[in-house]
């Protein structure tokens, strides 16, 4: 199971998360494409370090929106939304050349990413905007029970998916994220994340905010980069993965 995570989010002066930290630990990071955070300077030193340590790139792009990181909903005409996104790609990409190294995939942030997986028509968008720049990369969703809708819109764009879930996040009944605006909708434990990343490696399950049990199919598990216990949670939960990768392969 790869770990993901949200990176290159500091922007000048101002840091978020722990990097430098967590690089080490991850397989695949999203790195911010200067429209909901980061900057040229921060997107080069996050792709250097990525090449540093043979993780995976991925463009992580979102609504223009430095103030409020990108978590602000925000109403666009269709082409509007696809040139934002293509932006954010081309900006990326250059950056990545610069190094002689290439995006793996693209994962939307914040409330791009919220929007997509609840309106067809911006998760189209995307679609489009990708299979216009650069149709061989996959797109990253969330994995979700009603995970065939969402295959057959992209298979209709000769677009790939990739599904990831989340360990530092509860979920609904419906198999979807708790909203932030809810309580309890982040797990403050280390030992509850874990527990939760394994569950949905083992058993491919999650154990649901009201005590259900939900099937989740995944092939990655992301952990948010500007969490306080970030760096903690990958050092940890890479030592548990090889632990059960070894188990299994002993069996």
């Amino acid at each position: 199971m790869l770990i993901n995570c949200d990176m290159g989010e500091s922007y000048g002066a101002w840091e978020m998360g722990q990097d430098k930290k967590i690089m080490p630990f991850i397989d695949m990071a999203n790195i911010a494409c200067g429209m909901h955070a980061s900057d040229p300077s921060v997107m080069l030193a996050t792709v250097r370090d990525a090449k540093k340590h043979g993780v995976r790139i991925g463009a992580h792009p979102g609504y223009p929106d430095i103030q409020g990181f990108g978590r602000r909903f925000m109403e666009m005409p269709t082409e509007q939304l696809k040139a934002y996104v293509i932006y954010q790609l081309g900006a990326l990409n250059g950056i990545c050349q610069s190094e002689n190294v290439t995006i793996s995939y693209v994962k939307p942030h914040g409330a791009l990413y919220n929007a997509m997986m609840k309106s067809d028509h911006i998760y189209i968008a995307l679609l489009e905007a990708i299979a216009s720049y650069a149709p061989d990369l996959p797109l990253m969703i969330m994995a979700v029970p009603d995970h065939l809708h969402y295959r057959q819109l992209a298979k209709q764009h000769n677009i790939n998916l990739m599904f990831e879930a989340f360990i530092d996040r509860t979920y609904q009944g419906d198999g979807r994220l708790t909203p932030r605006t809810l309580p309890g909708a982040c797990h403050e434990d280390i030992d509850t994340i874990c527990e939760q990343a394994m569950k949905l490696i083992s058993e491919q399950s999650v154990r649901t905010i009201d005590g259900k049990e939900v099937s989740i199919q995944a092939d990655t598990l992301c952990v948010h980069g500007d969490g306080k216990l970030a760096a903690e949670i990958v050092t940890k939960l890479k030592v548990k993965i090889t632990e059960y990768t070894e188990s299994i392969e002993c069996k």
